[in-house]
């Protein structure tokens, strides 16, 4: 990326504290984007923003502690990056939770409410804000961050697999309705080194990494320069896709 790309341009990445979403907000202010961090702990936001001003030394940073699944949080956090930089032009919708694992005749309901409410519910109502704070008048482009696990089963993460199925499905929708002034796209990893999905590799990194292609885990940084370019003007035809950035995974037929 040049470093003038986002130039003029703002961004909104949520669960920006750490992982893929710093990692989203660190190359899009590389880029030259004034950007909004937003995730629940301040303590948290406030280190991310200092290791991107220390990466990129111009940068104007904004941290916003929310809950991304409380209206009037998210609600907070759009007018903010408002008030502060004057404008919306990139959102990035990166957290995600998944606080249940294993077969679905089991799972508790309420924990699947919860993830639902998180990565699908939570995910539409920043685009609604950005769309009507910005993007309607002025143009915007919009990144969901989904999962390979959203594009075929696991067995062992359904409940997060099945909402991941379904924010595929909701960006090819509002890139159909929102479409010529917003793009819609979604990314879909498959194992990335963070500390969310460390239980998928707990039993040993090279061994999950065996069944790849690429005979590696992803990285943060992985998955952030395809957002970024996702977002740019060079993807100006590119709308309600779902590009996964896998190290091959799903082209081998399997997740396991």
């Amino acid at each position: 990326m040049t470093t003038a790309e986002y130039s003029g341009k703002t961004a909104l990445v949520t669960g920006a504290s750490r992982g893929i979403g710093l990692a989203i907000a660190t190359e899009l202010a590389r880029g030259g984007a004034a950007v909004t961090l937003t995730a629940r702990k301040l303590d948290a936001l406030e280190a991310a923003a200092a290791q991107i001003r220390s990466a990129v030394p111009r940068a104007r940073v904004l941290v916003v502690a929310a809950n991304t699944g409380r209206d009037d949080d998210r609600a907070g956090v759009v007018e903010a990056a408002m008030a502060e930089f004057g404008s919306l032009d990139v959102l990035v919708n990166n957290t995600g939770i998944n606080p249940v694992y294993g077969p679905l005749v089991d799972v508790d309901l309420d924990g699947v409410r919860k993830i639902f409410d998180t990565n699908v519910v939570a995910a539409l109502g920043y685009v609604q804000l950005a769309a009507k704070a910005w993007m309607l008048e002025h143009g915007g482009a919009i990144v969901n961050i989904a999962s390979v696990a959203g594009l075929r089963s696991t067995g062992v993460i359904a409940a997060y697999g099945a909402s991941k199925a379904a924010l595929i499905r909701l960006t090819e929708e509002l890139a159909w309705q929102l479409g010529p002034k917003i793009r819609v796209n979604a990314v879909a990893p498959g194992v990335v080194k963070t500390r969310f999905a460390e239980a998928l590799y707990a039993e040993g990194e090279e061994r999950t990494a065996s069944s790849y292609p690429m005979k590696r885990l992803g990285t943060p940084e992985d998955v952030a320069e395809l957002v970024a370019f996702l977002a740019s003007e060079r993807a100006a035809w590119i709308t309600g896709e779902t590009v996964r950035v896998d190290g091959g995974l799903l082209a081998t037929g399997t997740l396991g």
